[in-house]
């Protein structure tokens, strides 16, 4: 969400931000509704004033015993006209608040100018690549297991699905447990377990709403079922006045996401890369104003660090204008290297979305000693998608002499201290024949 008044104070720079994000100028017709609600606000005033005047006039005169009717229907008609006026400035504070809605926010001045991933510049790269004649890509390698079913999940489920069992299964878990241990232990998160169903206005409080409508699953009774637990982490502070001294407030959560995929309409169909649902685990941060930048590193880092201790090769960019997400300020991406498609993907993506969340949700700080508040900043990031952590430990630790998958070490003790997870003997799939 924007400020309309420092648009009105200076458009042109609201202009130029939103020509960064490819969109023709906005605030011609933004500062249009401003100043005819503006327009209505000030009669409504002057009505109102008028209309106790009046009232005042009204009730001496039957004081003294005299004949008020005339005077009464002018009140009578100040009030129909200000009911009127009240629906108008009404329609008009909608058409203003979802016109401010559907932008999105400014981005960095430090961040390229660009159209597209293409232009997207990495700013470093941790591990060597791994490239292999035998790579495979992680579908493969988990039907070779025998313990990744995409055909029993198709048939319950539909597409963009799939069942995982046995040692794969126990990987996911211990992935999610690695990672949770490690953001709380070690990277000063508190460990939250947060509802898988919000409501509109905590949707809208994150920007998902009424954008993203289309990317969402809702229940039968109106809910929504959370696209990333950045959504109800982000919202503990909405309607809130947090003391600065409490800040900055990091949460980090292990849930399941769910995703209509919407505008990924024939993009990687095939294996685990983008799924209905798929389990993530989230870092979200509040921060005052000056601490967001700092924290932003911070969180990068930790995100970082999951895949240094899984001794996973990666890289990060930053996203230029063209491909950075609705909400965000500022974005890194990290893209862990997956042998199997010889490239990078997309693991993690660090937001600071400045106060752009924040005025949605209406959430503020107070510095301590003082009455004025202002709003806090949040920030998100993947700590990282378990799913695509378990794609790039099957394709980076796949063993091609006997289809098995070596576990990396810091995930040992969560696999009951095995080291490696081979096939199971199996004929159409491992889920029929499990004992």
């Amino acid at each position: 969400m924007h400020d309309i008044k420092a648009i009105r104070q200076d458009p042109a720079a609201f202009d130029k931000a939103m020509a960064r994000r490819k969109l023709p100028a906005q605030s011609p017709a933004l500062l249009k509704l401003d100043e005819e609600r503006r327009t209505v606000q000030t009669e409504l005033q002057s009505l109102q004033s008028t209309r106790n005047e009046k009232s005042k006039e009204i009730g001496m005169i039957k004081g003294k015993g005299g004949d008020a009717n005339v005077l009464m229907e002018e009140v009578n008609a100040i009030k129909d006209k200000m009911t009127a006026l009240e629906v108008r400035e009404k329609e008009l504070a909608i058409q203003l608040n979802d016109l401010l809605s559907s932008l999105p926010n400014v981005q960095a001045k430090d961040i390229p100018d660009g159209d597209g991933e293409e232009q997207n510049v990495e700013i470093r790269k941790h591990g060597e690549p791994k490239r292999s004649n035998s790579a495979k890509e992680h579908d493969a390698i988990g039907e070779g297991l025998g313990m990744m079913d995409f055909e029993t999940a198709a048939k319950t489920s539909g597409s963009r699905f799939v069942f995982m069992n046995g040692g794969l299964a126990r990987l996911e878990r211990a992935l999610a447990q690695f990672m949770l241990d490690t953001h709380t232990d070690e990277h000063g998160y508190t460990e939250v377990s947060p509802p898988l169903m919000v409501n509109d206005k905590t949707m809208y409080g994150t920007g998902q709403l009424p954008k993203f409508r289309d990317d969402q699953f809702q229940t039968t009774r109106g809910d929504w079922l959370i696209p990333t637990s950045e959504v109800p982490l982000t919202n503990i502070v909405a309607e809130e006045i947090v003391e600065e001294e409490t800040l900055p407030r990091r949460y980090t959560a292990f849930t399941p996401c769910f995703r209509q995929e919407a505008g990924a309409a024939g993009k990687d169909t095939k294996g685990m890369i983008r799924q209905h649902q798929f389990y993530k685990v989230e870092m979200v941060s509040v921060t005052s104003p000056e601490e967001s930048e700092a924290e932003h590193q911070r969180m990068t880092e930790c995100a970082e660090n999951i895949l240094k201790k899984l001794e996973l090769p990666y890289r990060t960019i930053v996203l230029c204008t063209g491909d950075a997400g609705f909400g965000s300020y500022k974005t890194y991406d990290i893209e862990v290297w997956l042998p199997g498609q010889n490239r990078y993907r997309e693991i993690s993506s660090c937001s600071n979305c400045g106060d752009f969340q924040a005025r949605r949700m209406n959430a503020r700080c107070r510095a301590k000693g003082e009455k004025n508040t202002r709003f806090v900043h949040t920030l998100n990031g993947s700590g990282v998608a378990v799913g695509r952590a378990l794609i790039a430990v099957l394709e980076n630790y796949y063993d091609p002499a006997d289809g098995g998958v070596f576990v990396p070490k810091v995930l040992q003790p969560y696999m009951g201290g095995l080291d490696k997870i081979l096939p199971m003997n199996h004929n159409k799939g491992a889920l029929k024949n499990a004992s």
